[in-house]
């Protein structure tokens, strides 16, 4: 989800609730600590220099169970983000706090927002030596054949 998409979603939503993927819900009382621009500046695996930006928002979940942030709040501490650090149309990170912090990709479900799992991927399979069918899972069909060390299972 981009900037764009969550502003538009936040002018017509009463609330704003966060969800994980398995149904979890982000307690109601929880926090937007920090919208921001990340820029990651590296090289991939085919040696390719690249940037990437993107707009990160930090969830936390205090003790202070009387707040709840306002869609009208959470669109105007974007909208000073977007003013003091140049940001454009960026896709939006989401920082939260389970077993560790973890980063999402953002999606809306019609009243929720959901926190995706996000993915690791080859950017450089066409001079990295991945070919596009070691990407895909190897299923292992005789089973019954199986022995500890056979890397069948």
């Amino acid at each position: 989800m981009r900037l764009s998409e969550i502003k538009t979603i936040l002018s017509t939503v009463e609330t704003v609730n966060f969800e994980l993927e398995n149904g979890t819900q982000v307690p109601e009382h929880f926090h937007v600590t920090e919208v921001g621009m990340v820029t990651k500046h590296f090289i991939d695996c085919g040696g390719k220099e690249r940037i990437e930006k993107t707009a990160n928002f930090q969830l936390w979940d205090a003790n202070d169970f009387e707040h709840r942030l306002k869609p009208q709040k959470l669109l105007n501490i974007i909208s000073l983000s977007e003013q003091l650090l140049g940001m454009g149309d960026l896709e939006i990170e989401v920082e939260y706090q389970t077993n560790t912090i973890g980063k999402y990709n953002l999606g809306f479900d019609g009243k929720n927002f959901i926190l995706l799992s996000k993915k690791t991927a080859c950017l450089a399979i066409d001079v990295c030596g991945t070919s596009k069918e070691m990407l895909k899972p190897q299923l292992k069909t005789n089973v019954a054949t199986c022995s500890p060390g056979g890397g069948c299972c």
